[in-house]
């Protein structure tokens, strides 16, 4: 017999953080909305999160600075604390985020199965959980918070609100096809090498492609793309730390393909509807890969699990990670091509018969 769910009148999400996790929640909250237009929904995320998705339609975004700490929790509170929630939506596991659930009410405080929930003891702070799942990636465990309220049965979609000025930035590359490079992940040994970045970039030029370079404003995520710019042979456009959230999001959604580490960038390029190949050793690409583009997915991470724990990856528990500084480097550039050149080729297909209509 199936359960009964009320249609809930008002829902506050809790997805503080990072980039990547906040537009896989987005996917479930946006799902949610569809079933429910009438529901307010209140969204509590970080500061940088909130830069991105700050403006969603339906949406109240209360921002927390965990760099405050305390003092940063108390100001959620404050603008919180006359209101009750009919759900709160626990979608982090991470003790900080827990600790602020403390201040937020709500009569049923939703958190992940028992298996995931022991981690940093979220299951402390909620009342429900979800059902325990095989599904391996983190977009499908969010799905479970709009199936838990009865929300139908779909694929993921996505919207996020970008202006005239956002979109503005393409105008430039327009002229050309152009495909987008986003070398660096949040550590650096899970970027790839400079010099194979500067090889694809090669090829891509060599097919009758731009290369732009994008990413973030610190000085290693600037100083890896002066490297790619170095050892290139072919001219590059290097917009790295040059474009707030909303821009990149508007390149991204003009790339032909974007290729990228595990990174912020994969999964809002996914969101744009934009083949990614994502570049993996550290982490499973089934969990937290590009989700709609995990078959253009280049991962030895499958290899090293095999020789660090003597086990296949379905055999190890949700979320191993492997060690080491230089896995990226076990990743060809030949390998990532061969994803490449076939997506390049569909694309010069897609413009010719455009042209030719």
């Amino acid at each position: 017999m199936s359960r009964k769910i009320l249609a809930p009148s008002s829902i506050c999400v809790l997805r503080l953080s990072a980039i990547g996790d906040v537009c896989h929640a987005l996917s479930a909250v946006q799902r949610i909305q569809a079933t429910y237009p009438e529901c307010k929904v209140t969204w509590v995320m970080g500061k940088i999160e909130a830069q991105l998705l700050g403006d969603l339609p339906n949406i109240r975004v209360v921002v927390f600075d965990k760099k405050q700490g305390f003092a940063g929790m108390r100001k959620v509170w404050a603008q919180l604390g006359s209101e009750r929630f009919d759900y709160l939506l626990h979608m982090q596991v991470a003790l900080r985020a827990s600790l602020l659930t403390l201040g937020i009410k709500a009569k049923i405080k939703l958190g992940f199965s028992w298996s995931r929930a022991r981690k940093e003891a979220q299951w402390l702070f909620t009342n429900k959980k979800l059902p325990a799942t095989q599904a391996p990636h983190v977009l499908d465990n969010f799905a479970q918070f709009a199936d838990f309220l009865g929300c139908k049965s779909e694929g993921p979609s996505w919207f996020i609100p970008l202006s005239e000025q956002d979109l503005a930035i393409t105008a430039c590359v327009e002229d050309k096809p152009f495909i987008v490079i986003s070398p660096a992940a949040s550590k650096d040994e899970r970027n790839w090498l400079a010099e194979r970045y500067a090889q694809v970039a090669d090829f891509a030029h060599e097919k009758g492609y731009q290369v732009v370079l994008c990413g973030g404003p610190t000085e290693r995520e600037q100083k890896l793309a002066d490297e790619i710019v170095g050892y290139a042979t072919s001219p590059l456009l290097n917009w790295v730390g040059k474009t707030t959230l909303k821009q990149l999001t508007a390149v991204l959604r003009k790339a032909t393909v974007v290729i990228a580490p595990d990174s912020g960038p994969a999964h809002i390029a996914t969101t744009q509807g934009t083949p990614v190949i994502g570049l993996y050793a550290h982490s499973n690409p089934n969990r937290t890969g590009p989700y709609n583009s995990l078959g253009h997915t280049v991962s030895v991470y499958e290899q090293v699990t095999l020789e660090q724990y003597g086990k296949r990856v379905n055999d190890l528990p949700w979320g191993t990670r492997v060690k080491g500084k230089d896995l990226m480097a076990r990743i060809s550039v030949e390998a990532v091509i061969e994803q490449l050149e076939p997506i390049l080729v569909n694309s010069q297909s897609i413009l010719s018969n455009k042209a030719e209509a």
